[in-house]
């Protein structure tokens, strides 16, 4: 049983036009997008991914403003709900559907989403998450580039005052808090004041990435933030993205070996045991195949990561630690 705490099924289906519905091999052969898929709903279901958090992704050089932003968001959060009602896809929204899911997944092999709102901008004022919440989403991570909530990737600074609001409006409607792509300042400051559940769905080691030097200074996690995940409850899941293996990798270059998958998730069980280790492939976010590591071309080679633990950390980090890890709050 797999878990992938993240990927962006609706941003590929609306904003890429892909038909996520048709078998893996068919898509590849009607794509036109210079990177090559490697995720559908067919191929997650053959992987054995019994469930994925599943994003609400409004980029925000597309859509600048909250009100485009929020149309985005909704409209992808009804590509989830279609797909639910035909019985492509599962919702997950409580603990008593997450068991029940569990249960049938065990003979229909239907992959599960627990919705994921990755970067806070369609949440139009603090006060609206209540409405997201209400409609399903379980996990909002309040930036990606700064947001009105929070410095992020590349564009540092801390929580702002909205961004409190925020945060306490997530606690009243007791929803998970996704670190990822939140700037270290904007994280220490949450630590500060929330105290809800934890994750980051798809962050590395920063010192495994040339610590804080440029591009990726705050993208992922420094060692004292990944120990405080852990002792906040939380789970860590590893982002399969080559650039975020490996510094010195480009788009063009042979992809990273999976031995570089080993070391970043043994830096991380150094620092706090293979009980806080997941992951979050993010295979389908703006990058194709030729992007992630070698092997790794379909939701089933996620398989192959448990061949890179030890053998009684397998299951864990490949779903039962995220699905421990939501049975505690969901």
């Amino acid at each position: 049983m797999i878990v992938d705490a993240h990927l962006d099924l609706a941003y590929n289906a609306l904003e890429l036009g892909r038909d996520l519905t048709l078998p893996l091999e068919e898509l590849r052969q009607r794509d036109t997008h210079k990177d090559i898929p490697v995720v559908t709903l067919p191929a997650l279901r053959e992987g054995g991914v019994a469930l994925a958090f599943a994003t609400l992704y409004a980029p925000p050089q597309k859509y600048p403003d909250p009100e485009s932003a929020h149309r985005a968001a909704l409209a992808q959060l009804e590509v989830y709900e279609r797909w639910h009602q035909t019985g492509g896809v599962r919702l997950v929204r409580s603990r008593a559907e997450l068991e029940a899911h569990l249960q049938a997944w065990a003979t229909d092999r239907v992959t599960g989403l627990v919705v994921l709102m990755e970067g806070a901008e369609p949440v139009r004022e603090p006060e609206e998450v209540a409405f997201w919440a209400g409609r399903g989403v379980r996990l909002i991570g309040p930036a990606w580039n700064r947001t009105r909530y929070a410095g992020g990737t590349r564009e540092p600074g801390g929580l702002t005052e909205l961004g409190r609001e925020l945060l306490a409006a997530m606690g009243e409607s007791h929803l998970a808090l996704d670190l990822s792509h939140m700037d270290e300042q904007a994280v220490l400051e949450a630590f500060q004041i929330w105290p809800g559940p934890i994750c980051a769905t798809h962050s590395n080691a920063r010192a495994l990435l040339g610590g804080s030097e440029p591009p990726l200074a705050n993208r992922h996690l420094s060692d004292q933030t990944i120990r405080t995940v852990a002792e906040r409850g939380g789970i860590l899941g590893l982002v399969l993205f080559n650039l975020f293996l490996d510094p010195t990798w480009s788009r063009g270059m042979p992809r990273v070996p999976l031995s570089v998958v080993r070391t970043h998730l043994e830096h991380n069980a150094n620092l706090v045991g293979w009980e806080h280790l997941g992951i979050g492939s993010d295979f389908d976010g703006g990058f194709g195949m030729n992007e992630n590591p070698q092997g790794l071309d379909r939701p089933a080679d996620l398989a192959k990561i448990g061949e890179l633990v030890p053998a009684e950390a397998r299951a864990g980090v490949l779903g039962e630690n995220w699905l421990s890890w939501l049975r505690s709050w969901l």
